[in-house]
């Protein structure tokens, strides 16, 4: 629990633009590619796209120069009171798409939170996720003055009932912890005036949209709604419908990063072999930083147990570990004490580590675009990378999934003495059938679900 924070000194930035009336709730303003680029030619500052000097200054101090298309798109938009809809993975600049516009805003309304009240609330699915905002909120903050807080489940409640009995202006939550802080009474959500969900896919696959809903039905009607995905399954479209109105949609493309920075390869094994190719792979002292993913916590506790055993330092991160094991996993990774970091799709996101190198899908993902949202973690930055998918037989039909939606061939190349075999012709060995439960689905397999 990080405790809320008043930095800097009081600055008032000039007035944001007025607010667009909010129209037909159903209907969606899409930003096409070229005039992205023309805005990007005539937008290449912060102070362009119509921040105030504060915190264009805190983004110099942070040396953040130029805004990515993201922010590009976003901001503009959020600033003039819009909804929106945007669809990008983690690494694309969001985190700052939607901050920095809503710390504009909260200093223009010029309003104080009242005692357990919030003006703003970020939710998100994962704790790291929920600090990872609050700290970067913190950065672009620092020379205003704000108050703002971040509350997650694993830890105790005392500290964060202390932290919101004055009143943020901006809370961080995960959906969990702030229902039983509401249920305790410990915060109210009527004086909330800017609401943003972010990573909302992963807040579905963890089975928090009915608990998400609860709370959104808590807060006043007129508010300003955002709403970031890295995927856009029907489910998200539904949830932006029920949430948003008028929004702009705002969209950068994750196959574009998949396929140009990345250095993507399928190694061709056996199931039982797996593991052993692993730990051949991860003894290249090449590999400097990587991220291993796996579909399950078991499945993560298991290949890093192997790893260790093999003499190849290596960390599990997952749902069922305790805060103070996260933290310090993610502490041994970053430092570089540990190369290898073992992790489920929901424990990853909101890791925000530097130079990794590599990405290893010791088992390839269910739905085709977790697969681009992997890959991307070694692609920060204007960095290149390389990723390995270790694909047995079975997950062939995954394999032709993530083809199709990168649309290119992956390389791939059989380990010798495992047995695995590539499919000769069409790797759809399964006659072109989508694996069971849909696209992208295997083995009628449901998503992990984890408490926040």
């Amino acid at each position: 629990m990080m405790p809320p924070e008043r930095s800097g000194h009081d600055t008032s930035p000039q007035a944001s633009p007025a607010r667009r009336p909010r129209g037909d709730r159903d209907r969606q303003t899409s930003v096409s590619p070229t005039q992205v680029l023309n805005f990007l030619n005539q937008s290449s500052s912060f102070q362009a796209l119509g921040l105030s000097e504060p915190l264009v200054r805190a983004l110099a101090d942070a040396g953040i120069e130029n805004p990515t298309p993201i922010q590009a798109q976003a901001i503009p938009h959020l600033l003039a009171g819009r909804d929106a809809f945007g669809i990008a993975q983690t690494g694309t600049g969001k985190t700052a798409a939607f901050g920095l516009p809503l710390i504009e805003r909260l200093l223009a309304d010029r309003q104080r939170p009242v005692p357990k009240g919030v003006r703003a609330l970020i939710l998100a699915p994962t704790r790291e996720l929920a600090i990872q905002i609050e700290q970067a909120l913190a950065t672009y903050s620092r020379h205003v003055r704000l108050r703002h807080a971040v509350v997650f489940g694993g830890v105790g409640f005392e500290p964060q009932v202390r932290a919101l009995s004055q009143g943020v202006d901006i809370l961080v939550a995960t959906p969990g912890r702030l229902a039983d802080l509401v249920g305790r009474g410990a915060c109210r959500l009527d004086g909330v005036r800017f609401l943003i969900l972010d990573e909302a896919d992963r807040m579905l696959d963890m089975g928090f949209v009915k608990e998400v809903m609860r709370l959104v039905d808590r807060l006043p009607r007129e508010r300003q709604s955002l709403l970031f995905s890295a995927t856009m399954p029907e489910a998200i479209v539904g949830l932006a419908a029920r949430i948003l109105r008028d929004p702009v949609r705002v969209e950068v493309t994750p196959e574009v990063v998949a396929v140009d920075r990345i250095d993507q390869r399928v190694l061709h094994v056996t199931a039982r072999d797996k593991r052993d190719v692993l730990a051949k792979l991860l003894s290249d002292p090449e590999i400097v930083r990587a991220i291993v993913f796996t579909r399950t916590k078991r499945g993560a506790d298991r290949v890093a147990q192997h790893l260790v055993a093999t003499g190849i330092g290596a960390d599990a991160l997952h749902g069922n570990k305790s805060q103070g094991a996260r933290q310090k996993a993610l502490g041994r990774f970053r430092s570089g004490e540990t190369r290898i970091l073992v992790a489920t799709d929901i424990a990853a996101r909101g890791i925000d580590v530097a130079e990794i190198t590599h990405v290893v899908n010791f088992e390839l993902p269910e739905v085709a675009e977790s697969y681009v949202h992997r890959i991307g973690r070694t692609a920060r930055a204007g960095r290149g990378g390389t990723a390995y998918s270790l694909c047995d037989p079975a997950e062939r039909p995954l394999l032709a999934q993530i083809e199709k939606l990168i649309r290119r061939r992956i390389d791939a190349q059989v380990v010798e003495g495992s047995g695995g075999r590539e499919p000769s012709g069409n790797r759809e060995a399964s006659g072109g059938r989508e694996p069971s439960g849909g696209r992208g689905a295997h083995a009628g397999r449901r998503p992990e679900r984890r408490a926040a």
